[in-house]
């Protein structure tokens, strides 16, 4: 019975989860007002100052932390990546405490 109750509560968390999973971007590859989509570069860029345009999204509505006018998986990757440099400290330049 108990494995039975952690089962449920396990599947229950599983579809609450599923649940907020993003839909599918639908204007990929399809150029931005200024003619452009956004790229690997870019989104290594994106991600760097995403703690920045995070907090100013909040106040402002023209500004926005992901460019849904991007080229797919390199921009996301890009993305990704410029967001972990930043957060892990790789460009903060880290360093590690001498023991």
């Amino acid at each position: 019975m108990q494995y039975l109750k952690i089962g449920f509560i396990v599947l229950l968390a599983l579809t609450l989860l599923a649940a907020c999973t993003p839909g599918p971007n639908t204007v990929e590859d399809i150029p931005s007002g200024n003619g452009k989509t956004a790229g690997f570069l870019i989104g290594i860029w994106h991600g760097m100052i995403s703690p920045i345009t995070f907090v100013l999204s909040l106040f402002m509505d023209s500004i926005n932390v992901y460019e849904v006018h991007n080229n797919g998986n390199w921009y996301n990757f890009g993305f990704v990546l410029g967001a972990g440099l930043f957060l892990t400290g790789g460009i903060l330049g880290r360093k590690k405490s001498e023991r």
